[in-house]
This record gives C-alpha cells, sequence and structure tokens, in this order.
C-alpha cells in the first residue's frame, strides 16, 4: 500500500457496477466479470496511493449464492491475490434474485429472508477466511411500488419493518450488521422521511442502519419522488443547500454505519431490469451537483463511533467503456483520497 499518513477510512471499489443494469437483453450491456472489475481497480493508483479493498454483489454472474465454501474461499484467494479486503456485501434480496419484496405476501417476504440468511452464510466464510473484517450486509425494500406503498403507506411501512426486523434479527445473530440505502425508487425508502420513519420503526439501531449513497440522498434532498418532502427548490443557492442538506444528514446521520462516494447531476437513470434512481456520473462530471468532499463531510461525522471502518465508490450503470477507462478509476480514487485527508473522518 502506501506510506500515506492517513490510512483510515479504507477505501473500496464496489464490484456490481459491472452487474447493476447490465445483460443479454435488447440494447443491454454484457456484464463485467468479477476478475476484470478487480484487475481495474487494481490498475488505478494516485501518487502512489491504490484501493484497499472492495465492496461485492452476491449474485451471478460474479458469485452464486449458494456456492460451496471450496469455491467461496477461492473467490478470496483470488480477491486477496489482488492486496484488496472485501468490506460490505450486497444481498440477493430482489425479485429474480433470490429475494423478493420485504412489502408483499408472507411467501415473499420468506424469499427476502432466505436472501439475507444465505448473505450471512458467506459473510462467515468470507470472514474465517481472513478477507473480510468489516462491513455490512446491503439491503432494501426489493419493492418498487412506490405508487402500491402510498395506498396504505402506513401499513405498508409496519410490513417492510417486520420483515427488516426479522432479517436484522438473523444478522445479529451471525454477528453482522444490516444497512438500508434509501433510493427514491425503494417504497418506503423513496425519501429522507419515510427512510427515517422506517429505521425508527424497525427500531434495531445496532443491527439495523442507513446506507447512504451521495447521488441518491441529492435526489431526497430534491423530493423527487415525494415533493412534500422536499427541502429545496429548484434554483436553490449555496447557503440554502448548505442549510437543506444539513436538515438532512442531521436526522438520517446517526442511522449511518455505510457510505458511498458518488456524483449526480440532478438527473435519474434506469438501465435493464432496474427502475430509475438518482443517476450516478463520473466523479468530475462537469455537470455535478455536490461537492463530493464537502457532502461527505455532513454524513462522515462519527463515523467511527458508528462503527465504520470504510467508504466505497459506487456508479452503477456506468457505460463498459466508461468502466473500461483507466482515467475513470484513477479520477474516483483522487476523489475518494481528498474525502480521507480532508480530516472529516476524525
Amino acid at each position: 500500500m502506501s506510506n500515506h499518513p492517513n490510512t483510515f477510512p479504507k477505501l473500496h471499489n464496489a464490484m456490481w457496477p459491472g452487474l447493476v443494469g447490465k445483460g443479454d437483453e435488447a440494447g443491454q450491456e454484457p456484464p463485467i466479470s468479477l476478475t476484470e472489475m478487480l484487475e481495474l481497480t487494481a490498475a488505478a493508483e494516485v501518487n502512489g496511493q491504490k484501493f484497499d479493498g472492495i465492496d461485492y454483489f452476491l449474485f451471478h454472474p460474479h458469485t452464486d449464492p449458494d456456492a460451496s465454501e471450496d469455491d467461496l474461499r477461492r473467490i478470496a484467494d483470488q480477491i486477496v491475490s489482488f492486496g484488496f479486503t472485501v468490506g460490505s456485501l450486497v444481498a440477493p434480496i430482489w425479485p429474480g434474485t433470490v429475494g423478493d419484496s420485504a412489502m408483499g405476501d408472507p411467501v415473499q417476504r420468506e424469499k427476502f429472508i432466505l436472501s439475507v440468511k444465505k448473505a450471512c452464510r458467506i459473510a462467515k466464510i468470507f470472514n474465517e477466511h481472513g478477507v473480510r473484517q468489516y462491513g455490512v450486509i446491503r439491503i432494501d425494500s426489493a419493492e418498487f411500488g412506490v405508487e402500491k406503498w402510498r395506498e396504505d403507506s402506513q401499513a405498508n411501512t409496519a410490513t417492510i419493518a417486520a420483515t427488516f426486523r426479522e432479517a436484522a434479527t438473523i444478522a445479529a445473530d451471525h454477528g453482522e450488521r444490516l444497512a438500508a440505502e434509501g433510493e427514491i425508487c425503494w417504497a418506503g425508502m423513496h425519501s429522507w422521511k419515510d427512510m427515517l420513519d422506517l429505521l425508527e420503526a424497525v427500531d434495531m439501531p445496532e443491527s439495523l442502519g442507513f446506507q447512504c449513497d451521495l447521488a441518491h440522498t441529492y435526489l431526497y434532498l430534491l423530493g423527487y419522488n415525494a415533493p412534500e418532502h422536499a427541502l429545496v427548490q429548484e434554483g436553490y443557492n449555496e447557503e440554502e443547500f448548505c442549510a437543506a442538506y444539513k436538515t438532512m444528514t442531521d436526522k438520517l446521520r446517526p442511522w449511518t454505519i455505510d457510505f458511498h462516494v458518488a456524483q449526480n447531476d440532478g438527473e435519474v437513470h434506469g438501465a435493464g431490469s432496474h427502475d430509475k434512481t438518482g443517476k450516478h456520473c463520473p466523479a468530475d462530471d462537469p455537470n455535478g451537483k455536490l461537492d463530493i468532499t464537502q457532502c461527505a463531510g455532513y454524513w462522515l461525522e462519527g463515523a467511527t463511533e458508528r462503527g465504520m471502518q470504510h467508504i466505497c465508490w459506487d456508479g452503477c450503470m456506468f457505460p463498459n467503456s466508461t468502466l473500461r477507462n483507466p482515467a475513470t478509476w484513477n479520477t474516483i480514487l483522487d476523489a475518494m483520497i481528498k474525502v480521507r485527508d480532508s480530516g472529516c473522518w476524525s
């Protein structure tokens, strides 16, 4: 690694941009393999500093969620061979993977719980191997039906909360914590206020917290899928932005146990089977609305007290040509080093 004075937080790259929104249907780009994503990540370097690790999606084609222990240990060995650790894991909670809607009928909810059990099993194998010593297991409501949620918002939030409580109990039994990633596309998690209501309804802060992504939470600020919860209006100035950002982060930061560095241009984007959500932009996108370092500082205050040891870049639904361009990763790594060097962590 490097002799740089700041070695915390650890800097991770996500593997799922090689998968999310990719596929073999018309108009879709093919997935990028785990090996290639690892190679691209390992090649990035800024002033002698490199990525420390990866965050990892537990589904095909990167991982069979039912892979044998031997196969999982082989994957762990491969990750270590690049000099990386594993941090947070993404449970395969969505319909069409292992899971199904946390707001659904008992059969759907049982599938959701099963996906968390499979993720906990893999986490245990990685932990025992030694490749993983920190990080969470990421979930969401796996329910695109925001309109369906609105038909009886209180009852539907209560159902999601009950599913999450059951899942968090299982995670706690495995020594794991769950982090629910707020995005405007997930029912019951589609605005900062609805996300907060859900976290408070679950009420298991030791076992279930919030995963913040800078791109997604920017759209929370705009009230994109819940205008009644908007904290800024179009044409806001910097003073209004900072006041609104503080309001949002003061509410959600105490719950935040996992963090994604990202950029957003105020637009939504979807690809493949993934519904429209906050559009991830390159770290240096001229249309990016966020001062990444400044915004990260709001979320990361007190991070170590909440058990956080790393931050991760998320650039879902980038074109493959962008993902395969080495300059993309050097720019991202540079943005993450700036976050680390800002001192917000301590």
